[in-house]
C-alpha cells in the first residue's frame, strides 16, 4: 500500500512536470487556466480541482504516456480459458503491458507526442474508470486500483499548487530528458531537477 500510495504518486507527479517543461506552450496552458480560476490572491483549494479541465487532461496524458506501473498487478485466471484463438492455463500469472497498449497507434493518434488536448475532445472514451481497454493506467474491472480518488485528488492538488506558486526554471538552460527506468514502478532514468521562482505578488501566501 506504501509503494502504491507514495512512489507511483511521485513518480507522476514527476512525469507531468518533466513533459510540461519539455512543452512550453503546455505550461502555459495551464498557467493561464490557473490564473483564471485561482488567481493571483488565492490558494489551490480542493474545491477548485473540478473546474481545472486542462490539468486534468495533463495528467491523463502523463499517465498514458508513462503509466506508473506499466505491467499493472499480475493477474491470474481461475480455469483455463482461450482468448484471441490463444489458450491461457488456469493459475498462470498475467501481465498487461499497458504501456504499450497506451502507445499503440492503432486506437492513439501521434502516440509518442504529448498531447493532453486529446482528453478534452472525448472524455466519455478516455475515462480510466471505466471499461475502456486502451486507456486503463488503474487496471479494470473488479481488481481496478481502489486507490483513484485519492490518486487523482492528490496529484492535482499538489501540481495545481507548484504550478501556481512558482515559475520554474532548468539549470543552465538544460532539456528535461524522459529516459525511463523500470523497477515495480516506472520512473525517470535521471531524476528531474529544477530551480522555483515565486510568481504570486503577495508574498504572504508563501508562509
Amino acid at each position: 500500500m506504501i509503494i502504491g500510495g507514495t512512489d507511483t504518486t511521485f513518480a507522476t507527479m514527476e512525469w507531468a512536470m518533466t513533459e510540461l517543461l519539455r512543452h512550453p506552450n503546455k505550461l502555459r496552458k495551464v498557467i493561464e487556466e490557473l490564473d483564471a480560476i485561482i488567481g493571483d490572491q488565492n490558494v489551490v483549494e480542493e474545491s477548485n480541482l473540478p473546474r481545472l479541465l486542462y490539468l486534468d487532461a495533463v495528467v491523463k496524458e502523463t499517465f498514458r504516456i508513462h503509466p506508473p506501473v506499466p505491467l499493472l498487478v499480475p493477474h491470474m485466471p481461475s480455469e483455463t480459458t482461450v482468448i484471441a484463438g490463444y489458450t491461457i492455463p488456469k493459475n498462470s500469472c498475467i501481465f498487461f503491458n499497458v504501456w504499450a497498449i497506451q502507445r499503440d497507434a492503432e486506437f492513439w493518434e501521434d502516440p509518442l507526442r504529448f498531447e493532453p488536448e486529446r482528453f478534452l475532445k472525448d472524455t466519455e472514451k478516455r475515462n480510466y474508470t471505466g471499461n475502456s481497454f486502451h486507456f486503463f493506467p488503474f487496471g479494470s474491472g473488479r481488481r481496478i486500483c481502489v486507490g483513484i480518488p485519492l490518486a487523482e485528488k492528490i496529484i492535482m492538488q499538489i501540481l495545481a499548487t507548484l504550478l501556481h506558486c512558482f515559475d520554474w526554471e532548468l539549470p543552465d538552460g538544460q532539456q528535461p530528458d524522459v529516459k525511463e527506468k523500470l523497477r515495480f514502478v516506472l520512473t525517470k532514468a535521471e531524476p528531474l531537477v529544477v530551480v522555483p521562482v515565486a510568481r504570486l505578488s503577495n508574498s504572504i501566501q508563501y508562509q
